[in-house]
């Protein structure tokens, strides 16, 4: 797989920040911004929310209630 090929791009959809670990430490995705992920998903943990994953783009919804 090439470099290209692995990057992943997360979208939040969300109105409030939303927080998520990737390489051990806790990165904060604006509300309403874009943040790409150069290496894909392995390093990556996200909290149980509501997503949406189409091809190497992840968009993050609010939680479900």
């Amino acid at each position: 797989m090439t470099r290209e090929e692995n990057k992943i791009t997360i979208r939040s959809d969300r109105d409030t920040d939303y927080v998520f670990m990737y390489k051990g430490e806790e990165v904060t995705l604006k509300a309403g911004s874009v943040v790409s992920v150069a290496d894909g998903l392995k390093n990556v943990v996200f909290p149980t929310v509501k997503m949406k994953i189409m091809n190497n783009l992840i968009v993050v919804k609010e939680d479900c209630k």
